[in-house]
């Protein structure tokens, strides 16, 4: 199983190999990243990074015992104790539980670590493996947006139960 772990400058060769790899599969379910985002990679993980130690955002990576990234977990727009949940996973990785796995470890890393006391996410109502991601990992539906033209929910997930236990959906990480 990939392990989780925080952003860092090193994981940019992987990232950007992650990005590359799983781009057309991604833009099917959200809005592509564009050529910019690729020609401008360097710059842009510099900048997240410097947002991660700013505390306005915090980004997480899954990795294997290669250095192979498989999925990516961010929680951005942290602010009054709560932040918007995004994340996805490898194609190859996918159907496999590691979306719900890292999606509950973030949601006791921000209840315990960053000292978050909600999360807010959303999804395309054509994507029902991330609504199955998000039901499992104690998110409830908040309302119906639109996403790049598509119709959608978000979800909101309360966290002041895990800041007292540090378990989410019954089961204690210590990621």
């Amino acid at each position: 199983m990939p392990e989780l772990q925080r952003l860092r400058p090193d994981h940019a060769p992987a990232l950007l190999a992650f990005e590359r790899e799983n781009r057309a599969y991604f833009a099917a379910s959200v809005p592509d990243r564009g050529d910019a985002y690729f020609a401008e990679f360097d710059a842009r993980h510099a900048a997240l990074l410097a947002e991660q130690e700013s505390g306005d955002c915090h980004f997480h990576v899954l990795v294997g015992g290669d250095g192979e990234i498989f999925g990516r977990v961010n929680l951005v727009d942290v602010a009054e104790g709560s932040a918007e949940l995004g994340y996805r996973i490898a194609e190859k990785a996918a159907r496999q539980g590691l979306a719900t796995s890292a999606v509950e470890k973030v949601c006791a890393l921000a209840a315990t670590e960053y000292g978050l006391t909600s999360l807010r996410a959303s999804t395309t109502h054509d994507n029902p493996g991330s609504e199955a991601v998000l039901a499992r990992c104690g998110f409830v539906p908040a309302g119906e947006i639109e996403l790049d033209g598509r119709p959608g929910i978000t979800y909101t997930r309360d966290l002041t139960g895990v800041a007292r236990t540090g378990a989410v959906s019954g089961r204690r990480y210590t990621a």
